[in-house]
């Protein structure tokens, strides 16, 4: 047998057994899920059920890639045919085979948001609309709304509508989608042809979702297109974690998918295995004055909690020192490791004044959730190329590198080319080569020439950049060709360091493209593949080990999924958790809100700090703060008020010191 059923709690062993027919497993924070989703599919394994047959779809990358490597390590075989994916690259993996069906060629590109702003500034340009500075996120995230169902078309600004078609439009031009088509186009495919909807039906008989409470509207329609036939159906999730219904989240799915698949079982997995009887007993008080939810109390074998330490610091200064000092003392006290340590704060612009403590304090630390690696403007530009060269009707990409490094290629030779594009209704290098080909071009002579060259190095290396396994190979000579260091050397002529601190990230880029491409598990790896991996899931791989012996600082957000020994909530008052603006824009928010400090309480293992600031600058304004009023839903047993870390003696920082130096042999 692949597992032992007595590391099983009994509704842990029954989740697993319970494979044919819908299964709805409600599973608390803590409560051991990624285990009984992995022991589940070795399960399914075990009983003969082909791989091909089993899709399981998740929220990350990494998140599927850890759960594909644990289920072969549980089942003792490889996994050529299992489908471990996320919903976006599953969408992708549709699209691939039929986006020509709805008018696409099979090389599109996939637009992320740096890429989407700019596709909007052009065409806001092209229809002579200006846009405010700003204004562009913000236009972007209605339109998000109204394309997947969220919000209503009519509450879109006339003027926007229009910009909303001629953005559409030149998407389609682009042979380009966004994050919302990856999910609604492969549905759309899925109900307008059933012939495709029958054969990815008969596919998949075994369908696993996890994060249930984190699917949108069009995620469980996109779910129930796939499963409804054969109704084998398995969703694990925890209503009490749905924190991202500004991205479309709807925990309200659970109630849905009770109804479409009424002959439902339904599973609770309560025991918590990660955090202190204490902080179970704070999540569960807080947490229980919720309206809408299943009702579920979180409890675990062991005794051993400490109490909850609540501080108020008179402002931010202060507060970042508490926590510093904390630190500093576990460390010392009890041998804590910084990579063990979080600190969870409701909005990134709590962040500023405890990093600039960090940095005075000597602590260091890693800011989660800010820039990727791969949003890296070095990193953009080599990706562009590669972009280009597996679609060249990518005309974002295309204006990216066009001038990268520059080539002479003027704002009156772009313009020209836009018009051809237009008047002949094709993207930009359809333009180059017309006018290359043209005997009546408006070009001059060595404007021809320059784009000649640029139409000639994409050309070369779409070739060289599709042989197999040779992408890597055919990126740093083309890094070379473009000679890209004297380019970062001229946008920098007064900072050394620059060039070379970009330089080398382009080439732990390429070291990370190596990577991918010699991976025994990517059976045929391809530029495509390639861009869908670092596109749907962007976020920094490559430094990870040398950013693991620092304080983890985060917002909750990013925190979900994620557990730390020690935890520091920072920022605990009213206005900023719940968040003002969010209670503003709908009461209802409330309880999302509250569903959020109960995911940064689930957070903690060990130890859980709170602060809330007496005073705090809001616009450079000091301002008095309340504590937030969940706080007085944690009862007040659980709760240690401290004013600040008991300090170490000099003696008994001499001693420690003593014992490390005895320790290494010093």
């Amino acid at each position: 047998m692949p597992f032992d059923p007595a590391a099983l709690n009994p509704e842990q062993r029954q989740a697993v057994e319970t494979i044919d027919g819908p299964l709805q497993i409600i599973a608390g924070a803590g409560s051991g899920k990624t285990r009984v989703i992995t022991m589940r599919i070795a399960r399914m394994l075990e009983r003969r059920i082909p791989q091909s047959q089993i899709l399981a779809l998740t929220f990350t990358n990494k998140a599927a890639r850890e759960m594909g490597e644990r289920v072969r390590e549980i089942a003792g075989t490889r996994l050529r045919d299992l489908t471990v994916s996320t919903f976006h690259s599953f969408g992708v993996s549709i699209l691939k085979r039929h986006a020509r069906r709805l008018g696409y060629r099979d090389n599109f590109s996939i637009y992320d948001t740096q890429d989407q702003m700019a596709l909007l500034r052009e065409s806001a340009r092209e229809i002579k609309m200006e846009l405010e500075h700003g204004e562009a996120m913000s236009i972007l995230q209605q339109f998000s709304a109204a394309k997947t169902g969220r919000a209503p078309w009519e509450d879109l600004p006339a003027a926007y509508r229009e910009l909303y078609d001629d953005y559409s439009e030149h998407l389609r031009l682009y042979n380009a989608v966004d994050f919302d088509d990856l999910i609604i186009l492969p549905e759309r495919i899925l109900s307008e042809h059933p012939d495709v909807a029958e054969a990815f039906q008969s596919r998949f008989q075994y369908i696993m979702v996890d994060e249930f409470q984190d699917t949108s509207a069009d995620q469980y329609r996109l779910l129930r297109s796939l499963g409804m036939a054969h109704q084998n159906v398995a969703v694990v999730g925890d209503d009490d974690q749905s924190i991202y219904s500004w991205r479309g989240a709807n925990y309200e799915n659970f109630a849905q998918f009770e109804r479409d698949f009424p002959d439902f079982v339904e599973i609770r997995l309560e025991r918590n295995y990660r955090s202190t009887d204490t902080i179970l007993a704070a999540a569960n008080g807080v947490i229980s004055n919720n309206q809408n939810r299943k009702d579920k109390v979180l409890w675990t074998g062991t005794k051993e909690g400490r109490p909850i330490v609540l501080t108020f610091p008179e402002d931010e200064s202060s507060e970042g020192m508490f926590i510093c000092d904390t630190i500093k003392t576990l460390a010392l006290r009890e041998n804590l490791r910084y990579g063990d340590v979080c600190v969870l704060v409701r909005t990134n612009s709590l962040t500023r004044n405890l990093e600039m403590t960090f940095l005075s304090e000597n602590v260091p630390y890693r800011m989660s959730g800010g820039q990727s690696f791969f949003q890296r403007k070095e990193i953009k530009d080599i990706t562009s190329y590669i972009r280009l060269c597996a679609n060249p009707d990518d005309d974002v990409s295309l204006l990216r590198v066009i001038n990268t490094p520059r080539r002479g290629i003027g704002r009156k030779t772009i313009e020209t080319l836009v018009e051809t594009a237009q008047s002949q209704a094709t993207s930009l290098f359809g333009a180059i080569a017309a006018e290359l080909h043209a005997a009546d071009s408006r070009l001059g002579k060595r404007a021809r020439a320059d784009l000649a060259s640029f139409h000639s190095l994409v050309e070369e290396y779409r070739s060289r950049i599709f042989a197999k396994r040779k992408m890597t190979e055919a990126l740093r000579a083309l890094v070379e060709e473009i000679d890209y260091w004297a380019h970062l050397v001229a946008e920098h002529p007064n900072n050394e360091k620059a060039p070379k601190w970009k330089y080398r990230n382009v080439g732990l880029f390429l070291d990370f493209v190596e990577q991918y491409e010699k991976d025994p598990d990517n059976l045929s790896p391809s530029p495509f593949e390639f861009l869908t991996r670092i596109s749907l899931d962007p976020r920094d791989e490559v430094d990870e080990e040398h950013d693991a012996g620092k304080v983890n600082l985060m917002t909750i957000h990013a925190a979900k999924g994620l557990e730390h020994d020690v935890v520091f909530v920072a920022g605990c008052e009213a206005g900023i958790i719940p968040h003002q603006r969010a209670i503003e824009e709908d009461p209802a928010n409330l309880e999302e809100e509250r569903r959020l400090f109960y995911v940064a309480l689930t957070r903690a293992k060990r130890r859980l700090y709170i602060t809330s600031c007496r005073t705090r600058k809001v616009m450079r304004e000091l301002r008095e703060s309340a504590p937030s009023p969940f706080l007085e839903e944690i009862p007040d047993e659980l709760i240690e008020t401290v004013d600040a870390p008991e300090a170490v003696e000099e003696e008994e920082g001499l001693d420690y010191f003593a014992a490390i130096k005895a320790k290494l042999g010093g």
